[in-house]
């Protein structure tokens, strides 16, 4: 199935939201992720024949979950996929040496600067002439599915065609001895992993809707999702997705400048200079101070995640039918030495909106997708926040205030 297109960190395993979508909803129904990331929600959705929508900031996400989520004719990509390959033995034939004149046009002097610090000379000749190739596919959702597939040797568990290790997991390291990769090779390999897997989507069914959306602002009508199932970022930017994003982002043509001023938006970000902030309920109020008082800046940062995310759970609850639920999936933080209880905060500030919390569930991770080291350090902050999650249950009254 096309769960497996992309790597993505800290995805929760599709067989979660299938149980709550199989038994909070029905057949038609609309299921909303609005922090959709790698699309897994709207993809299980999809394949259990309800509606779906998902928002993200991250351009990266968009594309990953409007790709998986898409059928397209097999025939159709399995003869774009050739003309590719074809075009690339062509071109390195006739146009030797030409990638470079191409190279200085398409991007800006940071943008270069950062390819020329991470990408091997031979890797950026062959990324532009995939790049050229794919983008001469006149159709738009074929076309997106050759770009995922040269994003997903870029962003990978390990290797990759750059000179970083530990994309998937958001924490790039540059290794100076890393053995070439070539990309034509690397990705003449995914694309077939990647055909297999979009052979397996089912060819009916009205395909999720997804489109750019900050969570705490929707573009959606009051009273019109029958389930919401989501997975906020954790606070303090734990996982840094852009840092790791970019790799790819930026042989799409986005600029390195508009990328880190899209992450400043993103939740749980740091930056609190001109942040509105919301006034907290009595126990988040409680935990920010616990934190104030070994360092007001890290206060500060956990005051902006749940003042977002108050925003959020606002939102959530306004576009959510009446008796109908949205399931949170969250991991707390430890900041300081003190563990700020993310779950119980967020329920607390979710009754404080009007829902109720009828429970919160625990759920252990999985290693494999967390940017952890690989032997357990204790003292490591991340290691202390990223070996379970909580499942909040949300539920909104059939009358409000009742």
């Amino acid at each position: 199935m096309t769960h497996d297109l992309h790597a993505f960190p800290a995805k929760f395993p599709p067989q979660l939201p299938r149980k709550f979508i199989e038994a909070l909803t029905n057949p038609g129904d609309m299921v909303l992720d609005p922090m959709s990331g790698s699309g897994t929600t709207i993809l299980e959705a999809f394949l259990s024949g309800r509606n779906a929508v998902g928002c993200d900031i991250d351009p990266l996400a968009r594309l990953l979950s409007k790709v998986k989520t898409r059928p397209l004719p097999p025939g159709e990509v399995s003869k774009a996929g050739i003309s590719i390959l074809e075009g690339v033995r062509a071109y390195r034939r006739s146009n030797n040496g030409q990638w470079l004149a191409q190279a200085l046009n398409r991007f800006d002097e940071e943008t270069q600067t950062f390819i020329n610090y991470w990408f091997h000379p031979d890797a950026q000749g062959e990324l532009l002439t995939l790049l050229e190739l794919i983008a001469q596919i006149e159709d738009e959702h074929i076309r997106a599915f050759f770009e995922v597939t040269l994003s997903s040797i870029i962003i990978t568990k390990s290797g990759g065609v750059s000179l970083a290790f530990d994309l998937a997991h958001t924490r790039p390291h540059k290794v100076k001895d890393k053995a070439y990769r070539s990309p034509v090779k690397e990705f003449e390999k995914r694309l077939q992993r990647n055909f297999e897997s979009l052979r397996a989507l089912p060819p009916a069914g009205n395909p999720p809707i997804v489109s750019f959306g900050n969570a705490q602002s929707l573009p959606l009508q009051s009273n019109a999702i029958d389930l919401i199932i989501t997975s906020p970022p954790y606070a303090s930017n734990a996982i840094d997705y852009m840092r790791a994003h970019k790799f790819s982002l930026v042989w799409f043509g986005h600029r390195l400048p508009y990328l880190t001023q899209l992450r400043s938006q993103y939740i749980g970000e740091e930056v609190t200079k001109g942040f509105a902030f919301e006034p907290p309920p009595p126990q988040t109020e409680t935990a920010i101070r616990q934190v104030a008082a070994l360092d007001a800046k890290k206060a500060q940062v956990l005051s902006r995640y749940f003042s977002e995310m108050t925003r959020v759970i606002r939102e959530m609850y306004r576009v959510l039918k009446p008796g109908k639920a949205a399931i949170v999936v969250v991991g707390s933080s430890n900041m300081r030495g003190v563990d700020t209880q993310t779950q119980t905060c967020l329920a607390e500030i979710g009754e404080q909106i009007g829902f109720e919390v009828p429970h919160i569930g625990v759920r252990q991770l999985d290693r494999r997708m967390m940017p952890v080291t690989r032997r357990r350090n204790h003292d490591s902050q991340i290691e202390k926040r990223m070996h379970e999650e909580y499942v909040i249950g949300f539920y909104k009254p059939l009358v409000e205030g009742s």
